[in-house]
């Protein structure tokens, strides 16, 4: 039993001693060190191993001395200021864009989005066929898509007549299907000239318009294809600037290659003035569908304060290596501003 404890005692001032040190680095921001910044993304697992150190040091030291109680407090220390970047991804917390009930809707004024990076060496296109036909959303915004997912998500056209499509081999080809009508569509390379974004009004059905802006933003860590190496993520506060100039109701979606509570995140968010549907709901991490422990939040959506959400789901898996995000939107009554072109 003593041995037991022993051990558990050096194994917990090891292993907790690293995750204080990773929380402290992940505190820096300095785009030259990506390995740093890659310490924001597993903060909900170094929270749970700070806590669960906490508790097993707890329980098996014995002689509380300085050196102890240092110690004691820098692991609630680190588990406050990984709680205080988690938090609001609870319910919690209170919600950015607020709830809205199903019966207070008015007709025409809802759209529903699945916006899911398909991976591009994924082949189960059908498997996420079923997903589209069984959501059945107004809007499907489909990233990393080649040529061959292209061809294989043709039968979407026959219920989505609005399309843009822009297929690549480099990891960042969109693909926009849409039920209702788009307007004044541009595709634009806001920081790559190999990495699209798309740009579109759309018509609900009473008439009105929005805004929607779609883009999947390079990572920063090294990558055969393009990436943010030592460079400041510009594509996403490019497009916050451009909502803050704008009259129009916006959403903003898709594969941000980041977390929805990193500095860049949280910059564009007070650039834009809209709300992440997921702050007071929930984490929903989309991220990394082929491990069940290392997972956060990389496909986002963003809206303005016109809207309100009836639903947010993740969905299930169909071979990517991200899990589709499904969400039902509504302009309010007396939130719209100028909606019409």
């Amino acid at each position: 039993m003593q041995t037991i404890r022993r051990t558990l005692f050096y194994f917990v001032l090891v292993t907790g001693t690293l995750l204080i040190i990773a929380t402290m680095l992940s505190l820096i921001y300095d785009v030259r060190f990506w390995y740093i910044k890659a310490l924001d993304f597993p903060r909900l697992q170094v929270l749970l191993g700070l806590l669960a150190c906490l508790i097993i040091f707890a329980a098996v030291n014995k002689g509380w001395r300085l050196a102890s109680m240092l110690f004691l407090l820098g692991l609630t220390a680190s588990l406050v200021l990984q709680a205080r970047f988690i938090l609001p991804y609870t319910p919690l917390a209170s919600e950015a864009v607020e709830t809205v009930e199903p019966h207070s809707v008015e007709k025409g004024r809802s759209v529903s989005l699945l916006v899911a990076n398909v991976w591009m060496k994924n082949d189960q296109a059908k498997a996420f066929l079923d997903i589209v036909y069984e959501q059945n959303p107004d809007i499907v915004l489909a990233m990393e898509t080649n040529k061959w997912w292209t061809e294989h998500l043709a039968p979407l056209q026959d219920n989505y007549p609005y399309t843009v499509l822009y297929p690549l081999d480099n990891t960042y080809g969109m693909a926009l299907y849409s039920k209702l009508p788009l307007a004044d569509t541009q595709i634009k390379f806001l920081s790559h000239e190999e990495v699209p974004s798309i740009h579109t009004k759309v018509r609900l059905p009473d008439n009105s318009f929005f805004m929607l802006h779609a883009v999947h933003p390079v990572p920063p860590k090294p990558s055969e294809h393009p990436d943010n190496v030592g460079k400041e993520e510009v594509a996403l506060l490019k497009v916050g600037e451009t909502v803050a100039q704008s009259q129009l109701p916006t959403v903003v979606a898709g594969d941000f290659n980041d977390v929805a509570w990193s500095r860049t995140s949280r910059l564009f968010g007070t650039d834009s003035e809209l709300g992440d549907v997921r702050i007071g709901r929930g984490l929903y991490n989309s991220f990394d569908a082929t491990s069940r422990v290392l997972r956060w939040p990389l496909d986002h959506v963003y809206v303005s304060r016109e809207f309100g959400v009836l639903e947010l789901e993740r969905l299930g898996k169909f071979g990517s290596d991200h899990f589709p995000i499904f969400v039902k939107l509504v302009i309010r009554e007396g939130e719209e501003g100028p909606l019409r072109q």
